[in-house]
């Protein structure tokens, strides 16, 4: 289903689907902890009018949701013929409270006044096992509290004209073979119930007297804090100063944010001006305060996989600095490389994923491959953390935050980079492939070290540091012996190589999307591989299902929707070649494929991971950071060339 609508402030996260009902909400990370089930109950919203009751995810409604260009604000709209009613949100979290907001506009369609009955409904699930919650009613402050531990959620609504909600009902759900309290609405009532343990959730009842096609406002919100009472304070401004000047506060902030990169896009049609602002919302979303920005929230593939993409891999970080870097940001770019001088083991590696509170993500990398021990590491991982930090330097001369991080980020991963090698072939040794699947040494990695090693060498002589030969030698050593990685015959290069015990190289003949962006982002100089390798691609991987496009590599079965295929395609993939083709001034082709990612949006402009080879529905996570940060920084390089 995926996150159509993502709502954040770095602090608390709120994806909505598609029925615009809340699926996720992240809280005191982004990414974690998910206070929500993607395998349980997602919260709803209903309406009962004329003794007829209905739910938003019930399919009897026309639901038309998307957000804002300039602001991670809501706009959805819900029209039930059945019922003559029709809800409009303007949701948002805001961007200086830890405050989930929704103003819900409640429109009486009929030709006669009614008595229209609106219920929001939470499902809260603060514990991880769903047990162990407390969901109570607090007459003293008129609100309905969910809390465990370090989390207590307060919900509260009141009319435009400040009526607070006349009924709730609180009850267990999940457990013990209770459905859930939301049942209780159904009837268009609510029975009560003021405190319940273990598994629960709440109703909260409005009820509105609408003229003959007229509207009333519902102003509904939940404050994420780490006490009740640090909660009812906030509770207490909101209801004070109202929801519709935290609203103008939330836009502004956003405008202000986007009008740094606005002026570098003008050049582009409204379209592409258009999803490069909500790409850039998309990345913005997805960056937590502490400086992690993971690479998806969408917990729904937490349905059919094993893990969710909720994780820091500092590679898709990283990709998702670079358009920033570009467009003049600094705050995140500095926050995530502080993150990664926070996160690097002593050894000067990045591991393979953290989460947003720094501790070390899961895994499934093996310390062992054929009895021998061996990192669990992807080094490109490292490498372009170097090279963003490089990116980072020349864009904004920032020799003190360089100064900073020298000691015990820089210079560790470049020693690390330069004495990861294997002397038989003069390149990196193996580790893990930035698809995270095969152990050997890839040539896009090789590429990576290169660039990752050439930018602190750089870093170091803007320094006056002495101790940089080593990973300029080492760089050269890698390109010298690049050659190895190229099939002769078929003009391309390779995958990877592996030596065997025996200190024989086998080869992976795979012909890889990465391995030409790998040349030409970080060693675009090595044309005589480049250009062979890209028409290779062309060839054997560009549209070679009916939705077009370029799956990762030959014989891809990540997700794999419809066996015969070679892959998926995916989005990002396919605008690697989109970016190739604008730095080879052949724009119609490069347009050709922007065009064909933008097609590929949800009505609200989100990109997943790839796409079903036929139905061109989307596969995998939705959104997905990397798919958004590669459009946006496809576009920047397209408005520069105009």
């Amino acid at each position: 289903m995926g996150r159509p609508v993502i709502l954040s402030n770095n602090h608390v996260l709120v994806g909505l689907d598609d029925h615009a009902c809340v699926h996720d909400f992240y809280f005191p990370y982004i990414g974690l902890d998910n206070l929500t089930s993607a395998r349980n109950l997602n919260h709803k919203v209903g309406v009962w009018v004329d003794n007829q009751f209905s739910w938003l995810d019930d399919g009897s409604w026309q639901i038309d949701i998307d957000f804002e260009e300039d602001a991670l604000v809501s706009n959805i709209v819900a029209k039930n013929e059945a019922l003559a009613i029709t809800l409009s949100f303007s949701d948002f979290v805001d961007t200086h409270y830890p405050v989930f907001a929704r103003i819900i506009d409640v429109r009486n369609d009929a030709q006669d006044a009614r008595e229209v009955r609106l219920f929001m409904h939470q499902a809260f699930q603060i514990s991880r096992a769903g047990r162990s919650d407390t969901a109570m009613y607090v007459p003293g402050g008129n609100y309905l509290l969910d809390y465990k531990g370090w989390a207590s959620l307060l919900i509260y609504a009141q009319t435009e004209s400040g009526q607070a909600f006349d009924q709730f009902a609180v009850g267990n759900c999940g457990i013990e073979g209770k459905e859930g309290t939301f049942r209780d609405a159904e009837d268009g009532e609510l029975g009560g119930g003021l405190v319940e343990h273990g598994g629960v959730d709440s109703v909260i009842r409005l009820k509105l007297n609408l003229e003959a096609n007229s509207s009333d406002k519902v102003y509904y919100w939940v404050v994420a804090s780490d006490s009740q009472f640090d909660a009812e304070a906030i509770h207490a401004s909101l209801k004070k100063g109202g929801l519709q000047p935290r609203l103008d506060a939330t836009r502004q902030n956003f405008s202000q944010w986007l009008a740094i990169a606005l002026p570098q896009f003008a050049g582009l049609s409204p379209q592409y001006q258009k999803a490069a602002k909500k790409s850039l919302l998309v990345v913005k979303s997805h960056i937590d305060k502490h400086g992690g920005i993971i690479a998806s929230c969408d917990s729904s593939i937490y349905n059919y996989g094993r893990d969710y993409y909720s994780y820091v891999w500092p590679r898709d970080g990283a990709y998702a600095m670079l358009p920033l870097i570009e467009l003049g940001y600094q705050v995140e770019p500095k926050k995530f490389f502080e993150f990664c001088a926070d996160v690097i083991h002593p050894n000067g590696y990045m591991m393979h994923k953290y989460q947003p509170d720094r501790a070390v993500g899961s895994t499934w990398h093996p310390q062992l491959h054929k009895n021998h021990p061996e990192l669990p590491i992807q080094e490109d991982e490292t490498a372009i953390v170097l090279y963003a930090l490089g990116r980072y330097l020349d864009k904004f001369k920032d020799l003190e935050f360089m100064r900073i991080n020298y000691d015990h980020l820089i210079k560790p991963a470049a020693d690390f980079m330069s004495k990861f090698m294997d002397e038989q072939t003069g390149l990196p040794h193996a580790s893990y492939d930035l698809w995270e699947e095969r152990f050997a040494c890839h040539s896009y990695t090789a590429a990576a070290t290169i660039a990752g090693l050439r930018a602190a060498v750089m870093i170091a002589k803007c320094l006056n540091k002495t101790d940089y030969e080593p990973w300029e030698a080492t760089a050269a050593k890698i390109e010298e012996n690049f050659q190895l990685l190229y099939n002769q015959d078929g003009k391309y290069l390779r995958k990877s190589l592996l030596l065997d015990e025996a200190g024989s190289i086998n080869y992976d003949e795979t012909l890889d999307a990465s391995s030409f962006y790998g040349l030409f982002l970080f060693t675009p100089h090595l044309s005589e591989y480049m250009d062979s390798t890209l028409h290779a691609v062309e060839e054997r991987l560009l549209a070679q299902s009916p939705s077009g496009g370029s799956p990762r590599y030959e014989h891809d079965n990540y997700f794999l929707t419809k066996p015969g295929y070679t892959g998926n395609p995916w989005i990002l993939t396919t605008l690697w070649l989109a970016q190739y083709y604008i730095k080879s001034n052949r724009k119609d082709e490069a347009i050709a494929l922007i065009d064909w990612a933008l097609a590929k949006t949800t009505s609200s402009g989100m990109l997943a991971e790839q796409v079903d080879p036929e139905t061109s529905e989307p596969v995998g996570v939705l959104p997905l950071v990397w798919s958004h940060s590669t459009l946006a920084e496809t576009l920047l390089l397209l408005a520069e060339s105009s």
